[in-house]
């Protein structure tokens, strides 16, 4: 695999929850081709085997395991599992994520004519899905570094990176409920931060910008393949004037990662956004 550049994790166990998925996966594949046992967790074995094959391809270390991170117990036998193969781990990374349709508004914003009816407007939001995306989005966050940041405090040392999103500095029209969660997530990484900051670990947080994957694609596409009128409104607020490829996160990954780059640096979010964050639209 083809890195930025490379640091040397030689013997040090990288843990990335939602390995599957097109961002993690390439966290994942970076870990290991700088010499990290990669442990890849997913709630799908299939998926987290088929991430293991590419890095056993080109020589890394790696296992697979399916894992809920809502279900402790369940994590707490992953753990075992990746203590067994590799040792205690010291890189977490926090990436299990995602939205879903109830979390959402159908409208982007509320009229008047709207009253009365409440059809796709805020008021029509069911609260079950609203529970799911912050459970997901922010309780696997929790539940995850319970179960294995307790061997990093232990050790007096380790990195935790946390996946948040642009939606915690701006957050769109239409996903209330990622939004939120996602802003959690940011929240939970700075008071993290300040709690272990007297035991030798460090947490951060990457907060992408907008990229193309299997997740949004109905959000950016039409069916014909062209871009959606959301897309269009993304790009046009984004200065570099494309969607983020999984590429473009690796070099902050990794940056955070290594000790002698980062270690001084402990409860910020960094945007990887194309500059979305940082323009008004003027």
């Amino acid at each position: 695999m083809e890195l930025p550049f490379k640091i040397d994790l030689t013997g040090k166990t990288a843990v990335i929850t939602g390995g599957g998925g097109v961002l993690c996966s390439g966290f994942a594949k970076a870990l290991a081709a700088c010499g990290a046992n990669v442990a890849v967790l997913s709630l799908h074995q299939e998926k987290a085997d088929s991430v293991v094959e590419e890095i056993l391809h080109f020589g890394g270390k790696a296992i697979g395991i399916s894992a809920n991170v809502l279900d402790k117990i369940g994590m707490m036998d992953a753990r075992e599992a990746v203590i067994e193969k590799y040792g205690t781990c010291d890189i977490l990374v926090n990436g299990a994520g995602g939205n879903h349709p109830k979390g959402n508004t159908a409208k982007e914003y509320f009229f008047e004519t709207d009253i009365g009816k409440y059809e796709g407007t805020f008021f029509d939001l069911d609260i079950e899905g609203i529970r799911y995306v912050f459970d997901l989005n922010f309780l696997g966050v929790v539940i995850s570094t319970q179960v294995f940041a307790k061997d990093m405090v232990e050790k007096k040392c380790g990195t935790i990176i946390n996946i948040s999103s642009m939606n915690y500095f701006l957050p769109l029209t239409k996903i209330p409920a990622y939004s939120g969660a996602k802003a959690a997530v940011s929240n939970f990484t700075q008071w993290l931060a300040v709690h272990f900051s007297k035991i030798g670990v460090r947490v951060n947080a990457i907060a992408p910008g907008f990229f193309s994957s299997e997740q949004n694609y109905d959000l950016l596409y039409k069916r014909d393949g062209s871009l959606s009128e959301r897309a269009m409104k993304i790009l046009s607020m984004t200065p570099l004037g494309r969607f983020g490829l999984s590429e473009d996160l690796i070099g902050t990954l990794l940056w955070l990662v290594n000790v002698k780059a980062s270690g001084f640096i402990t409860g910020v979010v960094v945007p990887v956004d194309g500059g979305f964050s940082a323009y008004s639209g003027v």
